[in-house]
């Protein structure tokens, strides 16, 4: 295990205060985890364990606390002999039927702090407004970063050479629990063919009610099969019906919604830069973790490009950056990074392989007039940086603690 100081850092300053701390994510992107983590820091802070109160709502032996009746009696009835401030942590919350009210009681009723996790977006939507509407704080857990996969890789390989290490993530992703199986070739991809198994079905399928599984298999094939590639509703509705199956586009739009709701699917908008306007069509969609694409679909080496793209926009999203695409006349720049009036401009490639190749991945900014900073990245070895356009190496620029 190891210490994800960039989430812990911002989770730290509302430790001990009345905000519920609420963790989203995938399914096994280790939010159980940061909860053993944020458990650990109250210890070493002089927190005695015992003032502790943890449910897991998967495991069946907490079945019968899945209603917001029987959960608040049995919390009340284990509070009662506590002395002082209680931490309550509930992981899969949203097992819970109507958990806000009990949630919101518990914060009125008796001192306590509380962390709840949950692997769907609709946990902040709905009800939850309504009984906590400004009194939650989101924090969003994400696989692993390459930092993290090479930190954790190296205990297990310590010799390992850093472009082996990477080329090792392009294929297996960054799901936390691929440590445990020493990173092998054969469990890890049986264990991400369950992950996507358990998303699709339990947080997907389940959460829905949807019942054409057949249809939300094939929208999540063209989706996965066409990472960072701008289309519509619309024409996954025509290449649905080339296949045989007729499908209007709002359908399309419920079911890719259930997907980002989900966390397996990012949707990223398309921004006007001239204009300086959001478009509402032909959005790009990543997706959560690169290696289950390649454990249930393949293909990361063939569409290594597409696979670069995924990797730095995932990248993006842990660092705390809004993302856009960016359009500017009848060209793109794959991403328009914002954070606190702070900006700047990022292009993907695999190789500047060639003088074309160069012209085309810098010439996106030539109508850019700005002075935010622009790079493009690849995994080109020398520094190809002209005309102030920064090129840096993706591998490096992804291990970097901080960019300029």
């Amino acid at each position: 295990m190891i210490k994800r100081e960039s989430y812990l850092s911002r989770i730290r300053p509302f430790v001990g205060c009345d905000l519920v701390k609420v963790l989203t994510g995938i399914r096994r992107s280790g939010k159980s985890v940061m909860l053993d983590l944020i458990k650990d820091e109250l210890c070493a802070s002089g927190v005695d364990r015992r003032q502790f109160i943890s449910l897991n709502f998967e495991d069946l032996r907490n079945a019968h606390l899945c209603s917001a009746q029987t959960l608040h009696d049995e919390i009340l009835h284990q509070a009662s002999n506590l002395q002082g401030k209680v931490y309550l942590f509930f992981d899969e919350i949203q097992e819970v039927e109507d958990w806000e009210k009990c949630i919101n009681s518990f914060r009125v009723e008796f001192d306590c702090d509380i962390y709840i996790t949950g692997s769907n977006a609709k946990l902040l939507s709905g009800e939850l407004a309504t009984y906590l509407a400004g009194r939650y704080v989101e924090f969003v857990i994400y696989p692993f970063s390459f930092a993290e996969f090479l930190e954790l890789y190296r205990t297990i390989y310590p010799q390992e050479d850093p472009n082996k290490c990477f080329r090792k993530f392009l294929t297996i992703g960054g799901m936390p629990y691929l440590a445990n199986l020493r990173y092998e070739e054969t469990p890890c991809r049986l264990y991400l063919e369950d992950l996507f198994t358990s998303v699709e079905l339990k947080d997907i399928v389940k959460r829905n009610n949807i019942r054409d599984v057949d249809l939300l298999e094939r929208i999540i094939a063209f989706v996965t099969c066409n990472l960072g590639t701008t289309f519509s509703a619309t024409s996954i509705s025509k290449y649905l019906k080339s296949e045989g199956r007729s499908v209007s586009s709002d359908t399309v739009l419920s079911y890719l919604k259930a997907c980002t709701d989900a966390f397996l699917f990012y949707k990223v908008k398309r921004q006007d830069l001239q204009g300086k306007k959001i478009l509402s069509v032909n959005e790009k969609y990543y997706v959560a973790d690169h290696g289950i694409r390649e454990a249930v679909f393949g293909g990361n080496i063939k569409d290594i490009n597409l696979i670069l793209e995924n990797i730095i926009y995932m990248e993006l999203l842990r660092r705390g950056y809004t993302v856009t695409v960016g359009k500017v006349g009848d060209k793109e720049i794959d991403f328009v990074c914002e954070d606190r009036g702070n900006k700047f401009y990022i292009q993907v490639a695999y190789l500047l392989a060639s003088e074309e190749t160069i012209k085309r991945e810098f010439g996106v900014y030539d109508q850019v007039r700005d002075n935010f900073p622009k790079y493009v990245l690849s995994l080109d070895e020398f520094d190809m940086s002209r005309n102030g356009i920064k090129h840096r190496n993706i591998r490096d620029f992804l291990l970097q603690s901080a960019w300029s």
